[in-house]
């Protein structure tokens, strides 16, 4: 026989309390002395009673509950920003639902109607594959979401949004490769419709013009953010040019694609071909040569944006932040 579920009935009656004085009690609220409060916890505690969330629920017109929707958990990139979000999450008892879209915009958009259908309080949305049109769609629908690695065009007194500013770190790389003498940098751009390849994208057309140098399209190519999708790009590029003494990649799985390649037809790094990635994931410093990369820590963003999203929900009043963070160039032996 299943075991009967404590209620506070069952507290009240074992303490000699009031309902009303338990829920003080358990809720942390004024109207009951120190002794009387530690002594029903203390009861409670013996008796093994876990507050109902859907009980809870119907008080605070809140579930407790949140999603984390990324693109990839497998990218380290994101599995640490996972990491920091659930931390504060956790630290702040809320449940949380955490959603791989596989970056597949379908997949995504199925995530967020399956969170919306569980009344969750709130989401962080990260790198979202989604159309301006369809994430605004979603965002007035959601209660309080802070979007990672996007912008949203109309105001919305419930989203605030957290960028890494891709632009100005790849033209930061830029700077860097020409004072050091390169010639012919080329840029792996990321997936075509990745907001943040569009954004290293201006910032390496911006640099270049900065300099007075030509943008020569067949100095970019679009890549996968994969180790593998790094690779053939590089290897793409090298047929077609050659004579390329750089590369900026859109993160470092690509750019160790990058390494691979360069091995395979003989360039050495950095003499022939420097190499620098984006992220500063814990494998950049494991690569040989280890990898020159623009450094962001991934596990505050996750804690930022976690911090934010619960403000939101806790405090509606206060006005939403467009939280930019600045990468560092991080120098190491590829570049």
């Amino acid at each position: 026989m299943a075991q009967k579920r404590t209620t506070i009935s069952d507290i009240a009656h074992a303490a000699g309390v009031s309902l009303m004085t338990v829920s003080r009690a358990i809720n942390n609220r004024d109207g009951i002395n120190k002794e009387t409060r530690i002594r029903i916890l203390k009861i409670a505690e013996q008796l093994g009673y876990r507050p109902s969330q859907l009980a809870r629920g119907l008080v605070t017109h809140k579930s407790a509950t949140l999603g984390l929707v990324m693109p990839d958990v497998a990218n380290p990139f994101f599995a640490h920003i996972a990491r920091g979000a659930e931390e504060i999450a956790y630290q702040h008892n809320y449940n949380l639902f955490l959603i791989n879209t596989n970056e597949d915009s379908k997949r995504e958009k199925d995530a967020l109607n399956s969170l919306l259908e569980k009344e969750i309080d709130g989401v962080v949305l990260c790198s979202s594959r989604l159309s301006q049109e369809e994430m605004i769609t979603f965002l007035e629908l959601l209660p309080a979401a802070v979007l990672v690695n996007r912008e949203i065009k109309l105001p919305n007194s419930r989203v605030s949004t957290l960028n890494v500013d891709d632009s100005s770190g790849t033209e930061s790389c830029l700077d860097y490769l020409i004072i050091k003498g390169r010639k012919n940098i080329a840029l792996l751009a990321g997936p075509r419709f990745s907001v943040s390849g569009q954004r290293r994208l201006a910032g390496y057309q911006s640099g270049l013009r900065k300099h007075n140098l030509p943008i020569i399209p067949d100095h970019i190519e679009i890549c996968s953010p994969t180790i593998q999708g790094g690779h053939e790009a590089a290897l793409r590029l090298f047929q077609r040019c050659p004579y390329v003494d750089a590369i900026i990649a859109f993160n470092d799985l690509a750019a160790v694609g990058v390494l691979r390649a360069c091995q395979q037809t003989g360039r050495r790094i950095p003499e022939d071909v420097a190499v620098i990635g984006s992220d500063d994931i814990p494998l950049a410093a494991l690569t040989s040569p280890s990898l020159t990369t623009l450094h962001v820590d991934l596990n505050a963003i996750g804690e930022t944006a976690m911090r934010t999203l619960i403000r939101l929900i806790d405090s509606p009043e206060e006005k939403t932040e467009k939280i930019v963070i600045q990468p560092q160039l991080l120098l190491r032996q590829s570049a």
